[in-house]
């Protein structure tokens, strides 16, 4: 009899569980989108935010994160969506992006945004869709 992910993994918004010394040496070292982010700039990323973490309840393991940046009234952007490669095929990506819906649905937000290279899939089925219209979006990158 196999576990479904529900039965293997939890998901939880407690500060105090991340491995910050985990999720740094996944993000700056196999992300693409964070490789050779310091720890320092990691760490005051997640004190500035919500994050969501995915732990084997076997062993206690983190296993997943997800980090939102948000006013919690207005605005959100889901980033650093992150499942280690020996827990990937289980769901887990899609179960912490919806935590992360769910958590803000009753806030108020109204635009929860992310940026993907690849995962277009994952997060569709938890109901990102693409902007209506990207033309009225602007950035500003400093590096």
């Amino acid at each position: 009899m196999t576990e479904t992910p529900q039965e293997r993994y939890e998901i939880s918004s407690d500060p105090a569980r991340l491995d910050a010394a985990r999720i740094h040496n996944w993000l700056s070292n196999d992300a693409y989108w964070a490789k050779g982010r310091t720890r320092e700039h990691q760490d005051r990323a997640i004190a500035g935010s919500l994050n969501f973490g995915a732990y084997d309840l076997a062993s206690g393991e983190q296993t997943g994160y997800a980090r939102v940046v948000t006013d919690l009234a207005t605005f959100a952007w889901l980033c650093d969506v992150y499942v280690d490669p020996a827990a990937r095929g289980h769901g887990l990506g899609g179960r912490l992006v919806a935590a992360a819906r769910d958590r803000l649905a009753p806030t108020g937000v109204r635009r929860f945004l992310l940026a993907t290279a690849d995962a277009h899939g994952v997060y569709e089925k938890v109901g990102f869709r693409p902007l209506d219209n990207p033309d009225l979006w602007m950035g500003l990158q400093f590096r």
